[in-house]
């Protein structure tokens, strides 16, 4: 299960973004994680891995907020 690997690993990251890119950079791989993850969601219908997409659209969330900026 690497996309599991590789989505545990992105959620224990430490999610300091210095530039714009980097922001960008993350959003997609997350989104793209999530995505992979659902794949695999829609076989097996593990409540583990809805927990785990779950946890990742939160960090995907924030990461976007802070790409939109403030008001």
């Amino acid at each position: 299960m690497e996309i599991i690997d590789k989505a545990l690993e992105f959620e224990q990251r430490k999610h300091t973004f210095k530039t714009t890119s980097e922001r960008i950079e993350s959003s997609r791989e997350v989104k793209n994680l999530i995505l992979a993850l659902n794949d695999l969601y829609k076989k097996d219908k593990d409540p583990e891995l809805m927990e785990l997409m779950k946890r990742l659209t939160v960090i995907k969330q924030k990461i976007e907020k802070r790409l939109k900026g403030r008001p």
